[in-house]
């Protein structure tokens, strides 16, 4: 195992007045604000179970990240997120796409009709798909990271935990701004400024922006960064007892995109059925359309249409928009704090992306309205008690294309879903010190899909003397919006028959799949837990609580619906504040119980056609131990260690398919029978579940006259694991280390900062996704950012 030179000087300072490393609830080893009080760490409030208290306080488990750490670590997008937390993997997908993971529980599918394993909230709004989460990450106060089912307080998706993304409020009775400004390589700028106006004694009003424009991190500019976005809050404050708070934000995502390069090919070995590995010799850092992995595309041979692939369009783009209106209000009475949170939020989606096989064109728009209405009781004797109702309404309408060249999908559909849920908490305060606590939810869904797959083929018809499809003259579909945009020499033909395209020997034909289908499910969650103060800044914690994921549609024959799936999880913690307030130390054991699991995927459906569908095929256990440590030895000096043991293994990954012209591509147990052939993966760990995940830092400020020096360091170890689910050699992604390093300037009345960082020392791209496609089974690679650097000044008014 390769070490970091910086990781090793790091941790060697840590171990030396730390030696039992355990959980910080801050889950950011550069977290500064932890640092500003001669009275030891600072206490990090925080609403993760819809009230406020200290993290040390709360027996959950739980990471925060306060927003001057985000700045610090360049966070500005939902991936950088597993930069900082450690049991969060977040990979990109494709265009504006994510999946998010943590501790190997997450979404498989990115579509729009396919919802997440964890429920992102913005502002105490839920958003339900991963697309509309970018544009997000300016004048934030603070991020919550939530591990774990969150059933009871959250509801449904919310079966790896919840992401809380907490805004900058506005503050009566204050005239302030800020303003921070960043450049660095890949002309990378970002700008981001706040004002916060004390309109009167009841009123304020806080508008904040962000801009970024950065180059592409690929040699064909892909994986780049445009984005612009405002927030816009007003606060009134007419009584002492009631607060409203009115808010309004809008972002544009534009650029390339997210790209990829090619990693190299299966090639089958026809007398043995097994597949051999070809690199393509291209590097992590080329892209897809730059001018030597186009040369490369055209020498792989698409086995449909009997000819070689031409080179991928390369009209990519990402023009996305996302507008949200959404309001909170607070009243206090005699029985309690009565919280109403009216939302409304609305993404268009108009990107293309590139991959191997393909070129997608997603046109998409998504629309949401919630409410939630809780009640946070006054104590009632020994109880204290919250009491809600929640109720969701979305819309989705897509319109689809997955160009091929030798295939063509167009998918259109139109998905409703209707949720409301009610949801009650209790504690039961025995003691001073031992308190049992029961949460309940029942949530009711209903759900409606109507869409229309549409697949055209570009079939070879004429074969050579060895039998194999020589069609060296066909012309290969172009990418369009829809069949209809399809010109001579191609003739769309009615749904099940095919036409010639000229006289080349090959054919057009045409397949399609219809699904108009609903579902109506109604589920319980709970929770049970106790929590003991073992001293006045020690608390032991422990609970069982049950989640689920909603079911949902594939538009793909014989898999047209699939069922929720289930996770219970036990957890058992300790928080302590230990030496005079200067030593945190925290760990946390968890047993995770997941069945009917959903696991997405390409395949062939039951008509034969090439799709994506999800499949309740998985059940795995994931147990492990997270521990984590702060020490703040001097006023001005802060250490932190983080380290995550995770054992994860799929009890359960069975699922069929039928048996197609070639072998299944797969590292699992296959086996054929009845013209079928089933795919088993048990055994297997769970793919973004890294066993070992390791976080070290380090900070000291220097008093210089009135000047303050801060250097820092943090580096982030993460061992081997699977990123995608064939279990393949080449998805086993390798084990690395990752440095980044900050050297600060400010005066000690903190109105402004100097900063020059480097991020990624040892500049390595590491491997985030391996997806496999049917083009010539071709291994995309998806990988990190390489080293960056740059400096940022900031001021405060």
């Amino acid at each position: 195992m390769r070490r970091s030179p910086l990781m090793l000087g790091t941790a060697i300072a840590l171990l030396l007045p730390v030696t039992v490393a355990a959980q910080t609830d801050t889950g950011d080893s550069t977290q500064t604000e932890a640092t500003s009080t001669n009275a030891g760490l600072a206490e990090i409030v925080v609403t993760a179970q819809r009230r406020e208290e200290s993290a040390q306080r709360a027996g959950v488990a739980i990471d925060v990240v306060g927003g001057n750490s985000l700045v610090d670590a360049g966070i500005s997008q939902p991936s950088d997120l597993g930069q900082i937390v450690p049991a969060l993997n977040v990979q990109e997908a494709g265009g504006a796409n994510k999946t998010f993971f943590l501790r190997g529980v997450g979404n498989f599918t990115v579509n729009g009709y396919s919802d997440p394993a964890i429920a992102v909230n913005y502002d105490g709004v839920y958003i339900a798909r991963p697309t509309s989460t970018s544009g997000l990450f300016y004048d934030l106060e603070r991020i919550e990271v939530l591990k774990g089912p969150q059933g009871t307080l959250y509801g449904r998706n919310a079966t790896a935990g919840a992401i809380n993304i907490i805004p900058a409020k506005p503050k009566i009775g204050e005239n302030s701004g800020s303003a921070t400004l960043s450049y660095g390589n890949y002309n990378a700028l970002n700008a981001q400024a706040s004002l916060n106006l004390g309109l009167s004694d009841n009123a304020a009003f806080r508008i904040a922006g962000n801009v970024i424009d950065r180059d592409g991190y690929l040699s064909d500019g892909t994986n780049d960064e445009k984005m612009q976005a405002v927030r816009a809050q007003l606060l009134f404050q007419p009584t002492p007892e009631l607060n409203v708070r009115f808010a309004g934000d809008y972002s544009h995502v534009g650029g390339a995109g997210s790209g990829s390069s090619y990693a190299g090919q299966y090639a089958l070995d026809f007398s043995t059925g097994a597949y051999n590995f070809v690199p393509s010799g291209l590097d992590l850092k080329t892209g897809l359309f730059d001018p030597a992995s186009q040369e490369y595309r055209k020498t792989i041979f698409l086995g449909l249409s009997g000819r070689n692939a031409d080179v991928l369009d390369d009209d990519i783009y990402q023009d996305n928009d996302s507008y949200g209106l959404n309001a909170e209000v607070n009243l206090e009475t005699g029985i309690g704090t009565f919280t109403v949170i009216p939302a409304w939020r609305k993404t268009k989606l108009d990107y293309k992306f590139g991959t191997p096989a393909f070129i997608g064109w997603i046109q998409e728009e998504d629309e949401q309205f919630s409410l939630e209405a809780r009640l946070n009781g006054n104590p009632v004797g020994m109880f204290d008690y919250i009491l809600g109702a929640f109720y969701f309404d979305e819309t989705n309408d897509g319109n689809y294309t997955f160009a091929q060249q030798a295939l063509n999908t167009y998918q259109e559909f139109n998905a409703k879903t209707k949720s409301w849920a009610v949801f009650g908490r209790l504690t039961a305060n025995l003691t001073d010190r031992f308190r049992l606590i029961g949460g309940l939810r029942y949530t009711k869904d209903r759900k409606s899909f109507d869409g229309v797959a549409d697949v055209v083929l570009d079939i070879c018809t004429q074969r050579n003397a060895y039998g194999v499809p020589n069609c060296p003259d066909v012309p290969l579909l172009p990418v369009t919006d829809s069949l209809d945009e399809l010109q001579a020499p191609f003739i769309v033909p009615p749904v099940g028959q095919a036409r010639p395209i000229g006289t080349t020997g090959a054919i057009l034909s045409r397949v399609q799949t219809r699904v108009d289908s609903s579902l109506k499910a109604g589920e319980v969650t709970w929770r049970l837990a106790a929590e003991y103060d073992l001293a006045a800044r020690s608390l032991l914690y422990a609970s069982v609580e049950r989640g689920y994921r909603s079911g949902g549609f594939s538009l793909a024959a014989g898999y047209e619906t699939f069922a929720p799936e289930y996770i219970t999880a036990y957890t058992i913690g300790v928080k302590n504040r230990l030496l005079n307030n200067r030593l945190q130390l925290n760990v946390e054991a968890f047993w995770w119980d997941y069945k009917d699991q959903q696991i997405g995927r390409i395949g062939i459906d039951a008509n034969g056609n090439q799709g994506q569908f999800s499949q309740n095929v998985g059940q795995s256990s994931i147990k492990g131990v997270e521990a984590g440590a702060q020490f703040q030895p001097t006023q001005n000096t802060l250490l932190a260690a983080n380290v995550q043991y995770v054992d994860s293994k799929y009890d359960s990954f069975v699922y069929t398919e039928p048996v197609g012209q070639t072998p299944p591509l797969n590292g699992c147990a296959n086996s054929i029978a009845n013209g079928t052939v089933t795919v088993d993966c048990s055994g297997f760990p769970a793919f973004n579940a890294p066993k070992w995940t390791i976080n070290l830092s380090a900070q000291h400020t220097f008093a210089i006259g009135s000047l303050m020096m801060t250097p820092s360091v943090d580096t982030q170890f993460r061992s081997k694991r699977y990123v995608q689910a064939e279990f393949l050699p080449e998805q086993l992604a390798g084990s690395y280390w990752q440095s980044n390093a900050q050297l600060a300037f400010s005066r000690d009345n903190a109105k402004w900062e100097l900063a020059a960082y480097v991020r990624n020392i040892e500049g390595n791209r590491q491997v985030g996704n391996a997806p496999i496609y049917g083009l010539g089974s071709s291994l995309q690679y998806v990988s990190s950012a390489p080293r960056t650097y740059g400096v940022r000044a900031s001021v405060k008014f």
